[in-house]
């Protein structure tokens, strides 16, 4: 997900390069007046309350601006990323805006700020106001404007300064230049940040072959706690002679040991394009431990998949596996395979619908051979990052 403040005073040329950002990259554009005027328009509540507000002479509080705009993200999941107009205006919100997509699992990646002297924007903006008609477009008004952003946006524009994530441009070039420019800054961007996916599915799905193929594809790094433990195992380490013991005594390998081999391996990982996690996390508690082992190391979940077979085929796949070399210890009875997807449905099918709220999981269809499947997320992802990878 690419997310980006742009900033810049009235005559910037905000804009004309808003459209060029919205169309190339296939970013939701956010602008708080035109969300405001839309909530009003469709008498929600969040709009009447703006309504009644603007109606007494008020201005519409931080309050009800962050809930709209936390509304039309969540409503837009299968967007590549929202560009932010107007938004934050002042230094208070720009703290809002960094706790919101905090909780949203994602972040603001960069500002990019059209920097235009004064006397430039009044000269651009008497030019608009020659042909456009518009009263606010003379200079007293044009220069009070002016004032008002400079003071207001500095303070925003220190804050992201200081964040590292601020990107000044001249924005007396041509038109051509400054996109030119602002390209060169997302590619940048684009270049730190990470794909990372959690395939779900159920045992059977087929996905660690999908996973480790797809990795392969996209140039990820494949993380499956199962191959982690048997390596600790084979290695005969410290963890490794731990995991024995808890698989004699019969006890699952507590969260504390998986959590720093996945750390480990995302420490270790250098020059990937990202992540594809398998098998992790199964349970809430791990799905929050993921969201904060990715956060500390500066990265998000990109796109979660869940692959999709009916019940009896599962039940057919894992008994025909009981026949081979892969054979898996649940799969060695009817019974144990049930139980092993019952166990998956009380406690990863919870993991599944909160990242639904978050993320919005992909559902793709499990069934065909290998390369059917294969070709079905391929192309899902191909779709949904060629615009921003």
């Amino acid at each position: 997900m690419l997310n980006i403040a742009l900033f810049g005073p009235p005559g910037a040329g905000k804009g004309t390069q808003s459209q060029f950002l919205i169309e190339k990259y296939k970013l939701f554009y956010i602008s708080t007046g035109d969300l405001l005027r839309k909530e009003i328009a469709e008498k929600s509540r969040l709009g009447l309350e703006a309504q009644n507000i603007i109606a007494s002479g008020g201005l519409v509080p931080d309050e009800i601006i962050v809930q709209i705009i936390e509304k039309t993200i969540t409503e837009n999941p299968d967007a590549n990323g929202f560009l932010f107009d107007g938004f934050p205006r002042t230094y208070i919100q720009a703290y809002i805006l960094d706790g919101l997509m905090i909780k949203l699992n994602t972040s603001l990646d960069c500002l990019i700020s059209l920097e235009v002297p004064e006397e430039v924007s009044v000269k651009r903006l008497l030019e608009r106001g020659a042909t456009s008609g518009r009263s606010d477009d003379n200079e007293k008004v044009i220069r009070n404007r002016l004032k008002e952003y400079s003071d207001k946006t500095l303070p925003v524009l220190n804050y992201y300064q200081d964040k590292g994530i601020y990107h000044g441009i001249d924005g007396t070039e041509s038109i051509e230049k400054v996109s030119l420019k602002i390209g060169e800054i997302i590619k940048e961007e684009l270049s730190k940040s990470l794909l990372n996916i959690v395939l779900f599915g159920y045992p059977g799905s087929g996905r660690g072959s999908q996973g480790i193929a797809l990795a392969k594809k996209f140039g990820l790094e494949y993380v499956a706690t199962g191959p982690m433990l048997e390596h600790e195992i084979r290695e005969n380490t410290e963890m490794g002679k731990k995991i024995i013991d808890l698989y004699e005594s019969g006890n699952l390998v507590p969260d504390e040991i998986v959590v720093q081999l996945i750390e480990k391996k995302l420490a270790n990982s250098k020059d990937v394009k990202g992540f594809i996690f398998k098998g992790f996390p199964r349970t809430l508690v791990q799905s929050y431990i993921l969201d904060g082992l990715l956060r500390k190391h500066g990265t998000s979940i990109s796109e979660v998949i869940e692959i999709e077979v009916p019940t009896l085929e599962l039940i057919k796949r894992l008994d025909a596996r009981s026949k081979t070399d892969r054979c898996m210890p649940y799969d060695t009875s009817t019974s144990k395979i049930v139980k092993r997807l019952q166990e998956h449905e009380s406690k990863t099918v919870p993991v599944i619908e909160k990242y639904n709220q978050l993320h919005r999981v992909v559902k793709v269809d499990g069934v065909g051979d290998f390369e059917k499947v294969f070709a079905r997320i391929s192309s899902h992802l191909e779709s949904k990052f060629k615009n921003i990878g």
